[in-house]
């Protein structure tokens, strides 16, 4: 278990200077890969994205390589305000014309089960590795919530049952939009890259817990399932 944790002292300057970060490397693969990469909601990650639109807007040979998902999706119609496919469509998509065959939302409006069913086909369409059976995403950026969770993964949710894909599942969260479909704990193991953006000084607790070899927040099962998780932070005294 590796962790790289880069710190900043404000919620735009770790969005930008990730942004920058992950475009760059973007650039430095070869022109001919594809990547598959999938986002979150919450609060940082509307400046992400925004800091996204920016880097990217004077590069359309880097747009044309990426396809897009969701880690997590509350279980609302497109255009609600709580739909972090929106969030992404208004700040991120929408603004660099980004062809809607390289979006790949999830149908939250729909029944969850059959959505989860539908976002795994999708995934497995167009991913270009497999890990154990499972499609691989290239990056994968998260935010992290006061209790630790990520993606829609809480603390003591339950999981899925052995009948459920162990792509995406539907999941009961704690807070409404109670309904939702998340990614699981076995794809954010394998995935090639995952990114933490974690902001706000009021998941400290959370975040050490994360960090420490004894956490066991939900970003805690996730970092000790994996060889290497980059952490990017405006939290103070962590």
């Amino acid at each position: 278990m590796q962790i790289s944790i880069q710190r900043f002292e404000s919620p735009e300057l770790l969005a930008r200077d990730t942004a920058a970060l992950w475009v760059g490397e973007l650039a430095r693969q070869p022109e001919r890969k594809l990547f598959c990469l999938a986002l979150s909601g919450g609060r940082v990650a509307k400046f992400f994205l925004l800091a996204l639109t920016e880097n990217l807007k004077s590069q359309p040979s880097l747009r044309s390589r990426v396809h897009i998902f969701w880690a997590d999706e509350r279980c609302v119609p497109p255009d609600d305000p709580e739909s972090n496919y929106r969030l992404a469509w208004e700040s991120f998509l929408q603004p660099l014309s980004f062809p809607m065959t390289q979006i790949h939302r999830i149908r939250g409006e729909c029944d969850p089960a059959w959505a989860a069913q539908e976002a795994e086909q999708e995934l497995r369409r167009i991913a270009s590795s497999f890990s154990a059976g499972l499609p691989v995403l290239d990056y994968v950026f998260l935010g992290m919530g006061e209790d630790g969770h990520v993606a829609s993964l809480f603390p003591g949710a339950t999981l899925q049952t052995p009948e459920q894909s162990p792509v995406f599942y539907p999941i009961a969260g704690p807070k409404p939009p109670f309904k939702r479909i998340t990614l699981s704990y076995p794809m954010l193991k394998c995935a090639h890259e995952v990114w933490v953006l974690a902001s706000g000084a009021g998941k400290a607790d959370a975040l050490k817990e994360s960090l420490s070899n004894e956490g066991r927040t939900p970003l805690a099962k996730v970092i000790h399932s994996r060889a290497h998780t980059r952490v990017f932070t405006d939290v103070p005294q962590v």
